[in-house]
């Protein structure tokens, strides 16, 4: 289990045909609350029109110099393991990205990575971006779509390349890269160890399978996500379920929020493991922080019983019994998971868990030594 949050992976259009045609950039840089998702995506790709990919890329620059948004931002940019025109426009924007907020960004969005061999070659355009604009090697990091076949069958290869929780870059935004164009040429190693997390895209997976929806369903993938969450864990990222983009539905001429389908989705994927919900709109970053988000009723309880296994083990009691269950190692660990999970929640964002605990409840979890 990693700490870093991404409850939320809220992808906004980074440019739309408004007269601010920033609004829904604007609006998820804004959010408080939990309406404020873990990970802001400014989506350059999809979420945006063909002939406005060079104003989202503007919009992008022009606005997180300006903001003081606490989360992490991710810009999503173009790329097709089977196009190159999308790779060649994805390169173009990695580099200006990198080149003009390379420290107001925490990493990349890569869609439709295709084998090993691609990752490995949007990794390396990444870190000459990051060596021609004096950035530290790896400050940049990756996140990866998985929606094709091919990153669905090298799954385990490329987790591997992930970056595990003590090799997070620590990024003080006000401090001047630490390297010049002068500088050596990073590694084969370095290049690759970039990758934070990756993400469902079941769309595009659908279709690159040939399968399709019939009868208004459409397929689950709900071992895909399993083998997702695995390999994530087994490497110390974070991995993310895909988007519910069946927002509103209508009944009886009465349209409405969809939201109890989407808390299931949410829901299915917390309970596989995943550590985040991709996020389409205000309403379902709500939500997704909520039930990823241990709920009063879980802190309590799992704080009482961590109390009570420490204090029996402080007495000298040899077999620990909490509730009538025995407690190991593997049973004490999920409950510090509950814990740990709300600790890291209130260092990324306090407001959160101040809004949704008792006071004094919450004093008692960040007060609480979760070693086993």
């Amino acid at each position: 289990m990693t700490t870093r949050l991404c409850r939320t992976f809220q992808t906004a259009p980074a440019a739309v045909p408004r007269e601010n045609t920033a609004k829904y950039l604007d609006s998820g840089l804004d959010a408080t609350g939990f309406a404020k998702p873990d990970w802001l995506v400014p989506d350059i790709e999809d979420g945006t029109a063909p002939d406005m990919k060079s104003e989202a890329v503007e919009n992008v620059i022009d606005r997180l110099p300006e903001t003081d948004f606490a989360g992490e931002v991710w810009p999503r940019v173009q790329w097709g393991y089977d196009s190159p025109a999308f790779r060649e426009a994805g390169t173009e924007q990695i580099d200006t990205l990198v080149r003009e907020v390379g420290d107001e960004i925490d990493g990349l969005v890569i869609p439709k990575v295709g084998r090993l061999p691609d990752v490995e070659r949007v990794a390396e355009i990444v870190a000459e971006s990051e060596a021609t604009y004096g950035y530290p090697t790896g400050s940049v990091e990756i996140a990866l779509i998985v929606e094709t076949p091919g990153a669905k069958s090298d799954l385990r290869e490329i987790a591997a390349l992930g970056r595990g929780p003590d090799l997070e870059p620590s990024r003080d935004d006000s401090a001047a890269p630490e390297t010049t164009p002068d500088d050596p040429e990073p590694t084969a190693d370095d290049r690759l160890d970039r990758l934070a997390g990756l993400i469902f895209g079941p769309v595009d997976y659908t279709a690159e399978l040939g399968g399709r929806e019939i009868a208004g369903e459409r397929p689950a993938w709900e071992s895909l996500l399993v083998d997702l969450s695995n390999e994530a864990s087994a490497n110390d990222i974070l991995s993310v379920g895909g988007p519910f983009d069946r927002l509103f539905g209508e009944r009886a001429g009465v349209r409405f929020y969809n939201g109890d389908a989407y808390a299931e989705q949410v829901t299915r994927e917390a309970r596989v493991g995943l550590d985040g919900s991709w996020s389409l709109h205000p309403k379902q970053t709500v939500q997704a922080n909520r039930i990823h988000t241990p709920s009063p009723e879980e802190l309590a309880r799992d704080v009482d019983r961590i109390e009570r296994f420490q204090s029996a083990r402080a007495e000298g009691t040899g077999a620990v019994t909490v509730d009538g269950t025995m407690i190991d190692e593997a049973t004490y660990r999920n409950f510090a998971n509950t814990v740990e999970t709300v600790t890291s929640i209130h260092e990324r964002a306090p407001a959160q868990p101040e809004e949704l605990y008792d006071e004094a409840l919450l004093a008692r979890a960040l007060d609480l030594d979760t070693g086993y």
